[in-house]
């Protein structure tokens, strides 16, 4: 009888458990399914809406421009650094499409695209603003840099983002429009010194403040987190020449702190990692950008490319000496590391 009851317990727990576990199966399909619905809804009539993109010159910039132009039908306004940028998208976008040159850390600059833009939108405002202008060097370790190397960073990543957006905000108020901030997923865990991971955090902080500060007037931002990709900010030749102006400029008794061969070694290693890790599909960071445009429910965040999702961002949320080891797994050991 024992043995009877002890069977009938074990089979009714096991049925309860596979219950449980089906119901929860169900359950993450439905919010899938609703998840999908809800992201798959867009805004109506692009060819009446306008989008500033800053940083067109390449990269996720370019990209994003010709894809509003020529796939989602958006009259777009790329601000480009420079004149050659300017003319080269024009070439290969449509007639639509409109380039200015603007230098994001001059007020006088974004002053004077505002006024551009303010007469091509007219009283419709302007409906998506994508700061993605940005820059990363100087990197390398924080002991390397001066104040000014910081600043270099910052004023183009943060200072730049503040200033267009502040710029903007009246006609982007006009439109109940969108706000798309680029940062990173080293604006979650900083990997590096320099002014690139601080701006990035700085995007993160200013982003959330605004998406709060605007909501009452319809206005939705969205912050985009790129993983690794081959842009210009990851360009191999330009980071080695930074790190060896930095390095170069260091007292000697720095230098032998770190041994003769670190410069060196620093550099194979960001040749290995970024090999390793920068994906060349950067339309993985730009799709992100056109459903945080498109879509009628944006999202707050997005990751984009496999490492971001399942390698950094998580990584970010581990206890410190876990995230630790792991990026110092991709650093080399200066000499006289203990030593102290």
């Amino acid at each position: 009888m024992g043995s009877t009851d002890n069977l009938t317990t074990y089979l009714l727990e096991a049925t309860r458990s596979h219950v449980l576990v089906a119901c929860a199966v169900l359950l993450a399909a439905l919010v899938a399914v609703l998840r999908h619905i809800r992201d798959s809804r867009t805004v109506d009539a692009p060819d009446r809406r306008h989008v500033l993109i800053t940083g067109c010159d390449s990269g996720f910039g370019n990209l994003l421009a010709r894809r509003l132009d020529a796939a989602a039908g958006f009259h777009v306004v790329a601000a480009c650094l420079t004149q050659r940028g300017a003319a080269d998208l024009s070439a290969a976008a449509s007639g639509r499409l409109k380039t200015l040159v603007m230098d994001v850390t001059d007020g006088a600059s974004v002053a004077a695209a505002r006024e551009f833009v303010s007469r091509e939108v007219g009283e419709r405002g302007l409906w998506g603003l994508v700061n993605n202008a940005g820059r990363s060097v100087p990197i390398g370790p924080t002991e390397w840099m001066e104040l000014e190397d910081f600043t270099k960073v910052l004023d183009v990543n943060l200072m730049g983002v503040i200033e267009v957006t502040l710029q903007f905000l009246p006609l982007l108020k006009k439109a109940r429009g969108r706000v798309v901030n680029v940062a990173s997923i080293l604006g979650r865990l900083s990997l590096t010194g320099g002014g690139y991971c601080l701006s990035k955090w700085g995007v993160e902080a200013f982003s959330d403040g605004l998406r709060r500060d605007m909501h009452p007037f319809g206005i939705k931002v969205s912050i985009i987190e790129p993983g690794f990709f081959k842009t210009g900010v990851t360009r191999l030749d330009l980071i080695e020449a930074d790190l060896k102006r930095l390095w170069t400029r260091l007292p000697q008794d720095v230098r032998d702190s770190y041994g003769e061969t670190y410069l060196d070694d620093y550099v194979e290693a960001q040749g290995f990692s970024m090999g390793l890790l920068c994906s060349p599909d950067i339309s993985k960071v730009t799709r992100c950008m056109e459903h945080a445009l498109t879509a009628r429910f944006p999202r707050t965040r997005y990751a984009a490319g496999w490492d971001a999702k399942f390698f950094w961002i998580p990584l970010s949320y581990l206890p410190s000496f876990v995230s630790d080891f792991a990026t110092n797994l991709f650093l080399p050991t200066p000499k006289c590391q203990g030593n102290f």
